[in-house]
């Protein structure tokens, strides 16, 4: 949880830094955009005065200035029309053969200064635009830094839990490989002891059962090969456990093809994800009521439902039961379900989710794989 908070916090921070950047550049972009504008008025009001002076000089008139002034205009677009709407000259414009229209888009901006019978149309310098775009095109690159830098959190934060999962799971099967085998060696010594005793075989199930956890945990972490397998049996399988460790009130329910659906997968992984699905419709069920396992295909893919008649998933949890830690149980250490969908999805390139809960009618979890 801490890691968790962490992350949060990082992420509130980077966001409010990014807000910050772009309304500081925002401010300071639009003031030198406003103080650029402002200059290049000037100086196309100079330059108007100067075009004024060279329409009206005489013998006597010195236009070394005039023609250093007009000639000093390199980067402004300017238009000078007359009264009637005619051009009569213009600078530093590339596209000529649009000038008419042009010059009326500048007229109807405002950008313009009446000289005379003469008006002169101006447009913002390119060195102004591009100004003008910058702010938005660094706020744009904040944006993509606080998204990579997000997601790089994230990224870090899910491989550190896997390696936490991966850990816990392969300590987890190492501790209880000893157990089981002392335990596999009492059992056969009943069986040699009390031949006829009918509790040995079952619990001889239970220690085999045991051994087979062990092994699905020492898989975690690791890509077991997937083989083709039949899908009827894995569900087969969990429903005939699941009946004898349930309750008589809860009734499970099977629909299945009557041919086999065979998938390529890890079954023991798999039986696995079944029955921890079932185990949590059983603590929502809380002691009566009816778990359905379904199991269609269609083309190329393979859908297996589980359905409860539980309580049912707030809505404000759907979006987190399958995050690692996450648990409504008051002893769950909400690990099941994280497992299981890594188990559907990266070692099975499956989905899993839920597909429709309503409190007090219960969920359906619905599986999705490739044949």
């Amino acid at each position: 949880m801490q890691w968790t908070d962490r992350i949060r916090q990082t992420k509130i921070i980077l966001v409010i830094a990014a807000i910050i950047i772009a309304i500081t550049s925002l401010f300071v972009s639009h003031l030198l955009v406003k103080d650029l504008s402002n200059e290049e008025r000037k100086k196309m009001e100079i330059w108007a005065q100067a075009l004024h002076a060279l329409n009206h000089a005489d013998e006597s008139t010195d236009l070394s200035l005039v023609l250093d002034v007009m000639q000093g205009n390199t980067t402004i677009p300017v238009i000078v029309m007359n009264e009637k709407g005619g051009i009569d000259d213009y600078r530093n414009i590339d596209d000529t053969l649009n000038l008419q229209s042009y010059a009326q888009r500048m007229f109807r901006s405002g950008d313009t200064i009446v000289v005379g019978s003469q008006i002169v149309c101006y447009d913002e310098s390119i060195l102004l635009k591009r100004l003008s775009q910058y702010p938005y095109w660094q706020l744009g690159i904040v944006m993509i830094f606080v998204v990579v830098a997000i997601f790089a959190l994230l990224s870090s934060k899910k491989a550190e839990q896997n390696k936490v999962w991966v850990g816990l799971s392969k300590e987890t099967a190492h501790q209880l490989g000893t157990p089981i085998s002392s335990l596999m060696a009492w059992v056969e010594i009943l069986k040699e002891n009390h031949p006829d005793d009918d509790l040995i075989p079952e619990m001889d199930k239970d220690v085999k059962r045991l051994e087979r956890i062990a092994e699905r945990f020492s898989k975690i972490g690791s890509l077991p090969e997937p083989v083709p397998a039949s899908m009827n049996e894995v569900i087969i399988h969990v429903v005939d456990y699941m009946r004898r460790r349930t309750s008589n009130k809860i009734e499970i329910k099977t629909i299945l093809p009557d041919h086999d659906v065979i998938v390529n997968m890890n079954a023991s992984l798999f039986e696995w994800v079944i029955e921890n699905l079932c185990k949590n419709a059983v603590d929502a069920m809380e002691g009566s009521g009816t778990i359905t396992l379904l199991l269609e295909e269609a083309y190329d893919q393979t859908f297996i439902e589980v359905t409860d008649t539980g309580k049912g998933i707030r809505k404000k949890d759907l979006y987190h039961v399958f995050t690692p830690g996450f648990t409504t149980k008051q002893r769950g250490w909400g690990l099941g379900l994280s497992l299981a969908r890594r188990i559907v999805e990266e070692y099975h390139k499956g989905r899993i989710y839920v597909k429709s809960s309503e409190q007090g009618k219960g969920t359906t979890f619905r599986i999705e794989l490739h044949k």
